[in-house]
């Protein structure tokens, strides 16, 4: 699976988890050169606190457009540490 916005693959990966519609790409799928942490916090009843990042590529910004739990709930350990996106991020084989 790749995560590719603004033509750039964000990540790359054939180990994603799926939950709920979202690939979940491993943090050493990602290229650490194009993301940038953000103050965005959410929290879900069922997988926790997310952490966001920003995509920067070619003078783009993309604010965030990606999220990870750090330390998940116990009903979505299977997605500690992994990356999914949105906000225009395409997700594709």
């Amino acid at each position: 699976m790749k995560a590719i916005w603004n033509n750039t693959v964000i990540a790359q990966s054939d180990d994603t988890v799926v939950v709920e519609g979202n690939h979940y790409f491993p943090a050493e799928a990602l290229d650490q050169t194009l993301i940038e942490s953000s103050d965005k916090v959410t929290s879900c009843p069922w997988k926790g606190e997310a952490n966001y990042i920003t995509l920067k590529v070619d003078g783009a910004e993309n604010a965030d457009a990606g999220w990870v739990y750090k330390t998940p709930k116990d009903a979505a350990a299977n997605i500690k540490g992994r990356y999914a996106f949105w906000r225009g991020v395409q997700v594709t084989e």
